[in-house]
């Protein structure tokens, strides 16, 4: 198939039932779009290699999708939440970092494939947690707080990692004390970058020293966002986000990794033109970016990601113990983990660190940004490496809303 435009909408058909099918399943969407893409190559309905405009498409998808991601966060409770949290981030994130790791030497002694296997494990998938915990009516709960702000610093924490380790993986930087110095100032001095921009040139009426600059101590984005127009805010951001992607490329980092932290550090308050219909237009904003995300541009990403799972029956047959124990291992690990530091860092009651421990099993949106770059940009993972990871996260996934409603009685009992 040479026509990009009738390989566009096929993909579209494919998300369109993927959305169907994840409604009625309560799983996450991503894992039906992979789905699709690796049945539409396999019976030959998708091409093996994808023209120019859907890999361009599907890269600017993933810039969305994660500026969404961080856009979605409230900075303001997120870091009130962050002292009560961090245990929980910290140990929940580096024990199955370190399980995947050891697992991924043990089969196939590749430190490279070992590092990556590592960042996959720890990145936590929100938004397939608090769907779950929505429809047992917990999404408000201190669990779910506490998962979702323990998630989003392990999601930072991921994307810091892969800006800083990818290009030693791939060989563009030697791995040497100056090199790796060099790149740890790179990601220091970009990260370092956009909270300084965040917290001092996006708000309106900067305070201290930057008061005093011209222009700029009187200015912030709400002025950009009011000369554009009500009509045009989703275009502003959306820019931003281009941007600050181009940015963190520059730096020798993901587009991804600029798109999300643009995200993260714009503010509703931002979005107040004016007195009437305020909030409105914070909320027109984001809908029109999570639809782009999650409906139309994003899932074409996770749709060609899919598509690179060309069945080899053989490799496939050799990967299932791997994926087996990855996924046994990466559960007990998880949970435990998370639960422990849950109960005695962030001073949860029990029956709140164990749903937090299920709660921080998922592994979605951005485990599969950090699969691509690995597997299909870089070529860091094996075929097999990726056949590893896929079912592994499938599984975990599935266990996510399993393990919720069967302890929710037991969390209902204890909360009385």
């Amino acid at each position: 198939m040479t026509n990009p435009l009738l390989q566009l909408a096929i993909i579209w058909i494919g998300v369109f039932i993927a959305n169907l099918v994840a409604a009625k399943t309560k799983l996450t969407s991503v894992l039906y779009f992979l789905a699709f893409g690796a049945l539409m190559v396999n019976v030959g309905i998708l091409p093996t290699a994808p023209s120019e405009f859907i890999k361009g498409f599907a890269e600017l998808g993933i810039i969305i999708i994660m500026f969404a991601l961080g856009f979605e966060e409230n900075t303001r409770n997120f870091v009130r939440s962050i002292k009560r949290s961090w245990g929980i981030a910290l140990f929940g994130a580096i024990a199955p970092f370190l399980a995947a790791f050891y697992l991924a030497e043990y089969f196939w002694a590749n430190t490279n494939i070992s590092i990556m296997f590592g960042l996959t494990m720890t990145a936590t998938a929100v938004s397939l947690t608090m769907v779950s915990l929505k429809g047992l009516g917990l999404h408000s709960s201190k669990a779910a707080t506490g998962i979702m702000t323990s998630a989003v610093l392990d999601d930072i924490a991921s994307l810091a990692a892969v800006a800083v380790m990818v290009p030693i993986a791939t060989g563009q930087t030697s791995l040497t004390v100056l090199a790796v110095a060099e790149m740890i100032f790179k990601a220091v001095l970009f990260f370092g970058g956009v909270a300084i921009v965040g917290a001092y040139l996006l708000p309106q009426n900067s305070r201290g020293w930057m008061s005093r600059v011209p222009i700029i101590g009187r200015l912030g984005v709400r002025d950009l966002l009011l000369v554009a127009g009500k009509e045009h805010s989703s275009l502003t951001v959306l820019l931003l986000a281009l941007l600050a992607g181009l940015a963190a490329h520059q730096f020798g980092f993901h587009a991804a990794v600029g798109a999300y932290m643009a995200g993260l550090i714009l503010r509703e308050e931002y979005f107040l033109l004016d007195t009437v219909g305020a909030r409105s237009s914070y909320k027109r904003t984001k809908a029109v970016v999570d639809i782009a995300a999650f409906s139309w541009v994003g899932p074409v990403f996770f749709v060609d990601l899919g598509a690179k799972i060309v069945f080899d029956w053989e490799i496939l047959a050799s990967v299932i113990p791997h994926a087996i124990v990855l996924f046994i291992t990466i559960f007990f690990v998880q949970i435990i983990s998370a639960t422990l530091a849950a109960r005695y860092t962030g001073n949860f009651t029990f029956h709140e660190s164990v749903m937090i421990g299920f709660g921080m099993l998922g592994r979605a949106e951005l485990a599969f940004v950090v699969m691509g770059i690995a597997y299909v940009e870089n070529a860091i993972l094996n075929t097999a490496a990726f056949y590893t990871l896929m079912f592994a996260i499938f599984w975990l996934n599935v266990a996510v809303p399993v393990c919720l409603t069967l302890w929710k009685p037991y969390y209902d009992k204890a909360k009385g």
